[in-house]
């Protein structure tokens, strides 16, 4: 870099500084806000991991509302469980559940047509997708 040009780069750098022109993270909001880009908790990013897991995994036979009525219901047999269905909620364990997502039906002498999901390693993914199976039983 020409001598010029860097002692521009300096006087520019030395500028900014005495200026407040380094910028913070929450710059534009108001006095006491919080940061406009508040890092996501990995709870949170667990539950938006498993919300998106359901609609593109498990909406397609258990339906958007987890009824047991998605687009391939109808090809099944057995049908998709009904996660609305409060007798079944109440007749299996959150371990029940989590075994089946990980492993699949046939794991746990269930239909063999519910996959296994061997790519979720993340137990707190695993947690908040049977969350999210639990909280359609009530609907």
């Amino acid at each position: 870099m020409p001598p010029s040009k860097y002692l521009s780069v300096i006087a520019a750098a030395v500028l900014a500084s005495a200026c407040g022109g380094s910028k913070s993270s929450d710059e534009g909001s108001s006095p006491g806000a919080p940061p406009a880009a508040a890092a996501a908790t990995p709870a949170a990013t667990a539950t938006a991991k498993a919300t998106e897991l359901f609609a593109t995994r498990c909406t397609p036979c258990h339906g958007p509302e987890g009824r047991g009525d998605g687009v391939a219901s109808k090809t099944l047999t057995p049908p998709p469980r009904n996660f609305t269905d409060a007798a079944w909620q109440a007749s299996v364990t959150d371990d029940h559940i989590e075994q089946i997502i990980k492993y699949g039906g046939a794991a746990v002498g269930k239909s063999p047509a519910m996959p296994a999901n061997p790519d979720l390693s993340d137990p707190a993914v695993v947690t908040a997708l049977r969350a999210h199976i639990r909280g359609l039983g009530g609907k």
